[in-house]
């Protein structure tokens, strides 16, 4: 039998491969709400993940808590995932895609054509509008964009984001920095049976348990930045949720026991001894 060192090295170098790029992190994080670009900077390092979303109108327009922050991350490391947060319409999403993938150009990162696409009309719950992400989807495949689509838990538009080319589907787990975590486990389970594309969930996630949740269901990375960045020690709960995530593709690998409606004794029944002691 193989060691477990051997395991876990072979199962956690299995890359995850977005629009043709590997990566060997399923753990992908954010910049926005940490109290300081140094505790981003460490919380990122600490998660080690190798994916980064960055908002790009913030970034644009030198929004607080945003200044000097493209320069803030090592960009030959982190790839970049321009998002279009902020965006209510797909014809506002679709200019900001494009706004990002030059900003990621001039950071060096010349073939990054990845855009995180969120459209987002409702100011409350900050539920994503699917005919309008779908519609901008539609158009940034056909200006060559790697899309990761930001979704409600809905199989059906998966499935329809997946065949007019997006790169992955991103569902929630719950509302955006809700922190309630996986509330919709059903869905997001046809999702990840239905998928010929990686399934990423993002948003909801407030603790380690609830990473290690979304990853044993067989979702292919995840992508959490409020549980991190709120957190009294960002960069500790950085690494918590970093290791979550590979605990739970690790478990997920593995396979869990059936469950059942009675006991099953761990220890063997032969061999056991009786009342008069034999």
């Amino acid at each position: 039998m193989q060691t477990v060192e051997k395991l876990t090295a072979q199962t956690l170098g299995q890359p995850l491969i977005i629009a043709g790029k590997k990566f060997a992190s399923r753990l992908m994080t954010g910049t926005g709400k940490y109290p300081t670009i140094e505790t981003m900077q460490q919380s990122i390092e600490t998660s080690g993940c190798e994916i980064v979303t960055v908002a790009v109108r913030r970034v644009q327009t030198q929004a607080p808590g945003h200044e000097g922050l493209a320069e803030a991350i090592n960009w030959q490391k982190i790839w970049m995932l321009p998002n279009t947060a902020g965006c209510q319409t797909a014809e506002d999403a679709v200019r900001v895609a494009r706004l990002g993938r030059e900003m990621a150009k001039l950071l060096g990162q010349e073939d990054n054509n990845f855009v995180k696409l969120e459209v987002i009309p409702d100011p409350k719950y900050l539920l994503p509008d699917p005919i309008g992400t779908l519609q901008a989807a539609e158009q940034l495949i056909k200006e060559g964009f790697a899309v990761l689509p930001y979704i409600n838990a809905d199989p059906l538009l998966a499935k329809r984001l997946e065949e007019v080319g997006c790169a992955t589907v991103m569902p929630l787990g719950s509302p955006i920095g809700s922190g309630q975590g996986i509330q919709n486990a059903a869905n997001i389970s046809i999702i990840i049976d239905n998928s010929t594309v990686p399934v990423v969930v993002d948003a909801g996630i407030g603790t380690p348990s609830e990473a290690t949740q979304a990853m044993e269901m067989g979702a292919d990375a995840l992508l959490i930045n409020s549980a991190i960045a709120l957190a009294k020690n960002p960069p500790v709960m950085a690494k918590a949720m970093g290791m979550a995530t590979e605990a739970g593709r690790l478990a997920y690998l593995a396979g869990r026991i059936p469950k059942k409606d009675y006991a099953t004794a761990s220890s063997p029944l032969t061999g056991r001894i009786n009342s008069s002691g034999l």
